[in-house]
């Protein structure tokens, strides 16, 4: 169940993760890392684009029920070509995103 829950998060995380400045991009995979256990993950990688990625999680006992809490962050080269990083917690208190480019937004 533990990993299961494990796996839910990472994927469901992962499809919030930014899209590619143009689709047609042959972006490649500099770095990559992944440690996935019953109890807690870490994976993160760096690709061609620009584009980053780390993150963290952890089975908790929130209350009396499990929970994954995630803490990470993700960079990416906007279409402006600025370069956009968010760092984030993701707990009992909800998503948690901080970013120069989120205040008054999201919040920093």
């Amino acid at each position: 169940m533990k990993f299961a829950v494990v796996l839910f998060a990472v994927i469901a995380v992962a499809a919030a993760a930014p899209p590619k400045n143009n689709p047609s991009d042959d972006v490649q995979i500099l770095k990559e890392y992944n440690d996935i256990s019953a109890s807690s993950y870490k994976f993160g990688f760096e690709q061609s684009d620009g584009s980053k990625r780390d993150e963290t999680g952890e089975v908790k006992l929130i209350g009396e029920n499990e929970g994954v809490v995630m803490r990470g962050s993700y960079e990416y080269i906007g279409p402006d070509g600025n370069t956009y990083r968010v760092d984030y917690v993701a707990d009992e208190n909800g998503f948690q995103p901080t970013g120069a480019h989120l205040v008054g937004i999201a919040g920093k």
